[in-house]
C-alpha cells in the first residue's frame, strides 16, 4: 500500500500528527448530535478505508499508532475540561485499531471494537452537555463537591468515565482485550501502560469533579428521574453488550 494511503487512513484511524484533524473539527462542533456521529462515524470510515484497500499494516504504523495512542494517553493526565478531555481519549483509542487491522480483517468484527470504544464516548457528550446546562461549563477542579450537590449526575459521570477507560464488564474491556490477543509481546506491554494512564486520567477527572466539600451555589437542580433513568437503560445496554461480547472471547 502507498504511503499516501497509509496517510488517508491516518485521518480516520489517528496517527500523529494526522489526528490533530479530528479533534479541531471536534473542538469546532458545538452541536452535540453531530459530536456524537463524529464518534461514531470517524473510526469506521477509517476501517472501511482500510479495508477497502486490502493491505497488511507494516510493523512502523503499528508502532506509530501505539506511540499515538500513548501520546494523547499521557495528554489527557493535564486535561480538565471534559469535552477536550473526550476528544483526545477517542483519538487514543482509535489509534490501537490499527493493531487487530491486518490483510484481509473481518470488518465486521472491528467494526464492533470501534462501536464498542465509540458508544461510552457519545454518553460522555451527553454529560458534559448536562453540565454545562447547570455549571456553565464542564471544567474539573472548578466546581467539584458534585456528589453532594448532583448526586445523579455524579453517578452517571462517574459510570460513563469508567465505561470510557474499557473498565470491565464494559464492552470497550472486551474490545481491548481483543486488540491484546493480536498483538507483539512489546506491544501488548504499550497496550497496558496506555490503559493505565486512562484509568489513572479518569480517577483524576472524577475526582475534580465528583470530590470536595459541596458545591457553593445551592440552586443547582440534578437531573430529572427521566434523564436518570434514561442515562440507566444505556449504561445496562453497555453492560449487557460486554456480557454478551464475553462468549467470543471464551
Amino acid at each position: 500500500m502507498a504511503i499516501w494511503s497509509y496517510l488517508v487512513v491516518g485521518l480516520f484511524l489517528p496517527l500523529f500528527p494526522l489526528s490533530m484533524v479530528f479533534n479541531l473539527l471536534f473542538a469546532r462542533v458545538s452541536q452535540p448530535l453531530v459530536r456524537a456521529v463524529l464518534l461514531l462515524a470517524w473510526p469506521l470510515a477509517g476501517l472501511g478505508l482500510l479495508h477497502k484497500l486490502g493491505a497488511d499494516v507494516p510493523e512502523p504504523v503499528l508502532n506509530w499508532a501505539l506511540a499515538t495512542s500513548a501520546l494523547y494517553a499521557v495528554r489527557l493526565l493535564a486535561l480538565r475540561e471534559l469535552s477536550t478531555w473526550t476528544g483526545f481519549l477517542a483519538t487514543s483509542v482509535w489509534a490501537l485499531l490499527w493493531i487487530p487491522a491486518r490483510e484481509d480483517f473481518e470488518l465486521a468484527d472491528i467494526a464492533l471494537d470501534a462501536l464498542g470504544f465509540s458508544a461510552p464516548l457519545v454518553l460522555l457528550v451527553l454529560i458534559t452537555v448536562l453540565l454545562n446546562r447547570r455549571l456553565g461549563g464542564a471544567y474539573a477542579g472548578i466546581s467539584g463537591g458534585l456528589a453532594a450537590s448532583l448526586p445523579r449526575l455524579s453517578v452517571g459521570l462517574i459510570i460513563c468515565l469508567l465505561a470510557a477507560v474499557a473498565t470491565p464488564p464494559f464492552p470497550g474491556f472486551f474490545s481491548l482485550l481483543s486488540v491484546l490477543m493480536l498483538a507483539s509481546p512489546v506491544n501488548m506491554v504499550g497496550l497496558l501502560v496506555v490503559w493505565l494512564l486512562w484509568s489513572w486520567a479518569a480517577a483524576r477527572l472524577i475526582q475534580g469533579f465528583v470530590v470536595g466539600a459541596r458545591a457553593a451555589d445551592s440552586s443547582l437542580q440534578d437531573i430529572s428521574r427521566p434523564v436518570s433513568w434514561g442515562l440507566a437503560m444505556a449504561f445496562t445496554a453497555l453492560l449487557v453488550t460486554g456480557v454478551l461480547l464475553t462468549g467470543d472471547l471464551l
